[in-house]
């Protein structure tokens, strides 16, 4: 099980490295308290709304509180296209921050 922890956390670096999209599906309130420095909000119920003002061209990964809106949310992408990753939560991505 670490390993694929481990592989998770170098395929994350590197999709960051490479310009990838952090997308947090939290709710606007849940973002304004604290958030990812790069990333941008786009709550899980309007992403349907969203997802053609995302470029496809770049990876994206997903986060919220706990990891499961947004692995609803790649599921979406995924379903359009993209390629994604669940980040999880978005406190656990802050180690990935440049």
């Amino acid at each position: 099980m670490l390993e694929i922890f481990t592989g998770k956390n170098k395929k994350i670096r590197k999709l960051i490295s490479s310009g990838a999209i952090i997308v947090d599906v939290r709710s606007k309130t849940e973002f304004a308290g604290g958030h990812l420095r790069n990333s941008i909000n786009i709550p899980l119920d309007s992403l349907p709304k969203h997802i053609g003002d995302l470029d496809k061209n770049k990876p994206v990964i997903t986060c919220c509180a706990s990891g499961m809106r947004s692995g609803s949310a790649k599921r979406m992408l995924k379903a359009q296209g993209f390629e994604v990753v669940n980040g999880g939560g978005w406190m656990s991505l802050q180690k990935f921050e440049v």
